[in-house]
């Protein structure tokens, strides 16, 4: 059942983010003439007054066929006929609704989820880190090292990430901006009640505010911090901290959405954790669609960019036909990448390998 789930929500994910072209399409007057779910062969398909709605095999996919999309045509409502900032709009609208879904899923969560905000509270007894060139009571921990910090689990996090134990941290006090510059602050060791020690910081965070506005800033924070996760997910694999076969595609996926629902202690808190886990994937997949890359709405966006310079200066109008080429090859490219993983993920999963 859990499985069944994790792929009814792909294939939502992927609905909600073909829809975001197709209402943007329809409210600009380009014509769809297909908008289709999953990918391969048709198992169903109905005639609109314009467009031909399909539902195709495979649950891993989707597209929006708009008119004039890849090539020049004759028409007022083809896509290529549009203004460049209306192209651009609709090729955003994609992603722009899965960003909207993840944010949406965050927000059901945000009442049950551990949002503390960094506002601290107290400290630990001989905490160093307190006084005037410290923290006081009260002081909310806006940035450190240049990383905005939304929630106290990011106070650890971007602290450890520098790999030293001096940090540039901006605080706002009594509404004020307080910077503390290369300020040496290192783990400390404190001792339990059980005789056992741990290394800590010393400060305490308040608790956090409940109501729909609150929850509505959390939701947004939590997405925020999502799409800063992405962002330096990829840093970590174009830089070679993470190997290409750490990725996970849709298989790999489903498969640790099934791993932490058979873990969950109750179904309240096996609902909780697909939610989360999925709200993370919404916002991945607005973030990898906007990427500049051949095939993706970010490099249809690109190419938008780079044509429209390109006329302005030759006062010549480029047949899209080239830009649909790379556009074809770049998908190619993205299929085979997409296969690797998803039989790197079948090894994993079934194998252990």
């Amino acid at each position: 059942m859990v499985i069944i789930i994790a792929i009814l929500a792909f294939g939502v994910l992927i609905a909600v983010h073909e829809l975001g072209h197709f209402f943007a399409a329809k409210a600009f007057g380009v014509k769809v003439e297909e908008f289709a779910l999953g990918m391969g062969p048709q198992i169903f398909k109905k005639q609109g007054k314009e467009t031909l709605y399909s539902l195709r095999l495979l649950p891993l996919g989707g597209f929006c066929a708009m008119e004039g999309e890849d090539e020049e045509v004759d028409s007022p409502r083809a896509f290529s006929a549009q203004k460049p900032w209306k192209r651009a709009v609709i090729l955003c609208a994609g992603a722009f609704m899965n960003f909207v879904a993840g944010f949406i899923l965050v927000l059901c969560i945000a009442p049950a989820a551990n949002f503390i905000e960094p506002v601290i509270s107290d400290f630990m007894p001989g905490c160093p880190y307190v006084g005037e060139v410290g923290f006081q009571e009260g002081d909310r921990i806006h940035s450190i090292d240049g990383h905005r910090i939304f929630f106290t689990s990011n106070v650890s996090e971007y602290m450890g990430r520098s790999g030293s134990d001096y940090h540039d941290i901006v605080i706002y006090r009594d509404g004020e901006r307080v910077k503390l510059e290369d300020y040496y602050m290192p783990l400390v060791e404190y001792t339990r009640d059980d005789g056992k020690t741990e290394l800590k910081y010393g400060l305490y965070f308040a608790g956090r505010d409940y109501g729909f506005a609150a929850n509505v800033k959390y939701a947004w924070y939590g997405s925020l911090d999502f799409a800063r996760a992405v962002w330096d997910s990829l840093g970590l694999l174009v830089s070679g901290g993470v190997a290409l076969r750490d990725m996970s595609g849709p298989v790999g996926i489903v498969d640790f959405v099934n791993d932490v629902a058979q873990e969950a202690e109750s179904t309240k808190a096996m609902a909780f954790d697909i939610c989360y886990i999925f709200a993370l994937i919404a916002v991945n997949l607005a973030v990898m669609n906007m990427l500049p890359i051949p095939a993706l709405d970010g490099g249809r966006v690109f190419f938008l960019i780079v044509t429209w310079i390109i006329e302005k200066i030759t006062r010549r109008r480029l047949d899209p036909k080239y830009e649909g080429y790379v556009h074809s090859a770049g998908f190619a490219l993205l299929m085979a990448l997409m296969v690797f993983i998803m039989f790197s993920d079948v090894l994993k999963a079934f194998f252990g390998i």
